[in-house]
């Protein structure tokens, strides 16, 4: 038997693998070998192995995750699906350099501040913005302002200016929030320096944030804000309000927005609001400080339709996604026509729940383990 099979070391040295390497996707479960000697405990492969092996072995120096190696690895032929998993990732890997790029852009302006102190100039930046644009992008992301003392990072707002676009972003490592806003006009920088950085990042407190939408709302069209070296400011309609940004570096959200649903729905608003304010919920000890909370169970069924699930056995096929429920309604429009579009990546992946034609403004809530009977 043993004269038409691979030692695991003739495959190490033919697929490029080393030997601890097979032995580590053994026990994973990706590349099982076609026979184990039961006294010795060697593992030896069948001739058709060596592709596969040579394939795990370019997916590795790639930094596919094990899940997707597996998923590439156990695909179906001609299905289609093995090359959809190396497209994402490939997709991925084009996100994190550009969010290397922009990193960077700040590190070299760093760089230059440190090493030339007393050349180098602050700087700050105003543009103009629509004030009910940007009213409507802080109420869409303060809800998930985070409230633990000990991670005041998160206590308030962040403001990420980029190029002709201002992203804010608010999470409190359970939820996440994100809106756009499109800018009017970018004056050059203020101060003596010209050469300003493209990115100008400010973590807004909560309380200045709150401050803004009061003032947002006094019916201007447009709204001056200033971000940069010295104080966040608005000025609309003859007034004005600043506050020092909180002086911390935010974490980097964009690694964690960058999603591969495997399965969209759409409905309305209202209908799913109504939905979860009505249904089934389970009590589990899931809470930011390990409280219990109420969780909602939302299944898509095979139909397409999703709906709020109640106690009992998920239907062959079913998907489940199981969130805190005041999370759940938190990032829910109150009223109005919305048309929602939810995103699920499985039981345990992040769901992102997007208005309809408003791509860059959505929420992400982290997924409750919960029993397999919900």
């Amino acid at each position: 038997m043993e004269s038409d099979l691979r030692s695991i070391g003739e495959l190490a040295r033919d697929s490029g693998l080393g030997v601890s390497a097979l032995r580590f996707y053994d026990g994973a479960d990706v590349l099982t070998p076609a026979w184990v000697d039961p006294l010795t405990g060697y593992r030896w492969y069948a001739p058709g192995q060596l592709a596969d092996a040579r394939l795990l072995c370019r997916l590795r120096r790639v930094g596919l995750p094990l899940a997707d190696i597996r998923a590439v690895l156990g695909a179906e032929p001609g299905s289609g699906a093995a090359r959809r998993v190396v497209d994402a990732h490939l997709r991925r890997l084009e996100a994190g350099l550009a969010d290397a790029r922009r990193e960077l852009s700040l590190i070299r302006t760093l760089i230059d501040q440190r090493e030339n102190p007393v050349t180098a100039a602050p700087v700050s930046r105003t543009f103009t913005v629509p004030a009910r644009e940007l009213a409507e992008a802080l109420g869409a992301v303060r809800f998930a302002v985070g409230i633990d003392p000990e991670l005041p990072v998160l206590s308030g707002v962040l403001f990420d200016l980029d190029g002709g676009l201002l992203r804010l972003v608010a999470t409190d490592r359970y939820r996440m929030a994100l809106a756009e806003v499109p800018l009017v006009d970018v004056p050059a920088p203020e101060g003596p320096s010209a050469d300003a950085p493209d990115a100008i990042a400010a973590i807004v407190p909560t309380a200045l944030v709150d401050g803004m939408r009061a003032l947002l709302g006094s019916g201007a069209a447009r709204a001056e804000l200033t971000l940069g070296a010295g104080p966040v400011r608005v000025e609309t309609g003859g007034h004005r309000i600043e506050g020092a940004a909180l002086d911390h570096d935010y974490p980097d959200y964009r690694s964690l927005v960058r999603l591969d649903p495997v399965h969209r729905v759409g409905l309305p608003a209202a209908e799913l609001r109504g939905a979860v304010e009505s249904g089934a919920t389970r009590s589990l000890p899931s809470g930011p400080q390990g409280e219990a909370c109420e969780v909602t169970v939302l299944t898509l069924g095979g139909d397409g339709r999703l709906t709020v699930a109640a106690d009992g056995d998920p239907a062959p096929g079913d998907i489940r996604v199981a969130v805190n429920r005041d999370f759940l309604l938190d990032a829910l429009p109150a009223a109005g026509p919305e048309q929602l579009v939810l995103e699920l990546t499985g039981p345990i992946g992040p769901l992102a729940i997007r208005t309809a034609g408003r791509d860059g403004t959505f929420s992400i809530l982290m997924p409750i383990r919960v029993p397999d009977a919900v």
